[in-house]
């Protein structure tokens, strides 16, 4: 058994080797043939954009490596720095000049050896490394904070709709406006396991008109960028319950639209689902753009009856409640789920009066308008923080990150030794080619 280091193994953010593989002898790829030693630097020659590099540490001691890897051995030099040269913006830039190839674009070893890098004392080496290592750990912090937020944001948002539906969002508009609550009568007030006085629990099927699903057409009967009516695909919902027609926008002519996809028509204001996933939850309310729209076979309608408002009815079909009932109906086929109309039809809907609808829809819009605004600020931080490695990289390239030492040992004088070990060190011998 052996530890194999190929390309996939290394984790091109941290920049680190993640799960290796174990092997036996007998199954070793022919790629398997370079042996890495800790303090080692490996650069892939592969797509060098990606900037596939790592510093061998003691766990992958004496493991072995692809020769998909140009293997860099420091010799009198902090190791640590040749892995920061390779990891820097001026390398990459570099070896992307160098590229060769279309299918498999690949840089030699020989453009790898031949990039330039400023070579200080090694006393300031190793101070510029640690200083990196604190610094680089702070930023690798940071990006891990900032990649959690998102996921908060979601659970945010759920919640948010959550409280909406169940009436918690509104309890205390209720008070103002209808009267009804009172803290010293449980009987009256809401509980969690049911709906609050005046509210009703309905299906789909009870408060809507006619649900309905799309169809869709031969091929020859669509056409991309222009056309008289939109066709509206599964990529053209969003969780967020607008409508996306600017992502491929398809249309059909209007004598398709009336005879082959009349079943399917849908107008402004109908709300939208997709009934195939995953991801299921993509709900949006068709918009006032066109008169008439078409959807096509993955997509349900709902069109809101007298009893719910369209945008009421869009943040129900949205909450994790009504997607895990839908979930736990839906006909599962290779990890695919497929609603069926019936289903769609007997999806649970709690029904506030109309006015406190309105209210709900303007709060679960304020609440997501400043989810938005959190979700745009972590994207600028995120694109800040990603550069963020490069200035500090750049910066110690220059010099200018850890104060300089005179009593340190000149770098000519360590670059005469790394020049006297070169020349006593025995050659690699090369294989003799076949005639």
């Amino acid at each position: 058994m052996f530890t194999y280091i190929d390309i996939a193994s290394v984790d091109r953010d941290l920049k680190t080797v993640s799960q290796p593989q174990r092997l036996l002898g007998a199954d070793a790829p022919s790629r398997a043939r370079k042996l890495v030693e800790s303090g080692d630097v490996i650069v892939s020659m592969t797509r060098p954009n990606l900037n596939a590099v790592a510093l061998i540490d003691e766990q992958y001691n004496d493991c072995v490596a692809s020769t998909g890897f140009d293997v860099l051995k420091p010799i009198e030099v902090e190791p640590r720095w040749i892995f920061a040269a390779v990891r820097s913006a001026r390398f990459v830039d570099a070896m992307c000049e160098k590229v060769k190839g279309a299918l498999y674009p690949a840089v030699k070893s020989a453009d790898i050896r031949e990039f330039e890098i400023p070579l200080p004392p090694l006393a300031e080496q190793t101070r510029i490394a640690q200083k990196l290592d604190e610094l680089l750990t702070q930023v690798d912090t940071l990006k891990a904070r900032i990649d959690a937020i998102p996921a908060l944001l979601k659970r945010f948002r759920q919640s948010a709709l959550a409280a909406a539906v169940s009436g918690r969002l509104t309890e205390e508009w209720r008070t103002q406006h209808v009267g009804w609550v009172d803290e010293e009568s449980p009987a009256t007030a809401p509980t969690s396991s049911s709906l609050p006085v005046g509210w009703s629990s309905k299906t789909a099927g009870d408060i809507c008109g006619f649900i309905t699903k799309g169809t869709t057409p031969s091929k020859e009967k669509m056409s991309t960028g222009h056309g008289e009516i939109p066709y509206i695909k599964v990529y053209n919902l969003t969780f967020t319950g607008a409508l996306d027609f600017s992502i491929d926008p398809t249309f059909v002519d209007s004598s398709t639209h009336s005879t082959d996809l009349k079943r399917s028509i849908v107008k402004p204001g109908d709300v939208l689902m997709n009934i195939v996933g995953p991801p299921l939850g993509k709900v949006s309310i068709v918009p006032a753009t066109y008169p008439e729209w078409n959807i096509n076979q993955a997509i349900a309608r709902f069109r809101a009856g007298d009893e719910i408002s369209a945008a009421y009815l869009a943040l129900c079909l949205r909450t994790e409640e009504v997607l895990s009932h839908a979930v736990s109906r839906a006909k599962a086929t290779a990890g695919q789920f497929n609603l069926t109309l019936e289903i769609c039809r007997e999806l649970p809907l709690p029904v506030p009066p109309a006015e406190e609808q309105t209210e709900i829809v303007r709060r679960v819009e304020q609440l997501f308008a400043f989810a938005d605004q959190l979700e745009a600020k972590v994207t600028s931080a995120k694109s800040r923080i990603d550069h963020l490695t490069q200035s500090i990289l750049a910066k110690a390239f220059r010099g200018e990150l850890v104060p300089q030492d005179p009593n340190d040992e000149p770098a000519s004088v360590l670059l005469e030794r790394i020049k006297a070990q070169r020349a006593t060190a025995p050659k690699a011998k090369r294989a003799r080619k076949d005639a």
